[in-house]
């Protein structure tokens, strides 16, 4: 794939009980997302409503001033009901251990994870940092409080 000026560099790292399983890798030009593969030694069973960390078997050093995201991927969600629990899960530009992703399975049936399976996707985003400046009140707007459905159905 070409890379664009608006690429950044990520170090990664595959643990040496995983050199058989895929690099993180874009599967078309247009992908904003990379897969991440299960690295699990053994078959992984998800009943309905548990929850699961699921190792990739990868560390990764990200530039600072981004982050890396982990989502769902969408065919796991709309085929089997499994999700990212913490979605999206962040990955801060410190952070030097073991990527692990957590599953829980929102469907109706057991999913089984096994070793190569694509379990998640990852997305870097760059980060805009808050300066907070604390106030006696804070300015009004239109909306107000309103929240939570204020808008109707």
């Amino acid at each position: 794939m070409e890379r664009t000026s608006a690429d950044i560099k990520v170090c990664i790292q595959k643990l040496s009980s995983c050199k058989d399983l895929p690099l993180p890798a874009y599967m078309t030009n247009s992908s904003s997302g990379v897969d991440l593969y299960a690295a699990v030694n053994d078959e992984v069973k998800i009943l309905p409503g548990d929850i699961e960390l699921i190792p990739t078997g990868i560390k990764i050093s990200i530039p600072d001033g981004y982050e890396a995201q982990i989502r769902p991927r969408s065919g796991l969600a709309a085929k089997y009901g499994i999700a990212v629990l913490n979605s999206p899960g962040t990955i801060d530009a410190d952070y030097r251990g073991e990527i692990k992703v957590i599953l829980i399975n929102l469907g109706r049936n057991e999913v089984t994870i096994k070793r190569g399976n694509r379990i998640a996707q990852m997305v870097f985003q760059k980060i805009i940092r808050a300066c907070f400046t604390n106030v006696e009140k804070l300015e009004g707007s239109d909306r107000g409080t309103g929240g939570f459905g204020h808008t109707g159905v």
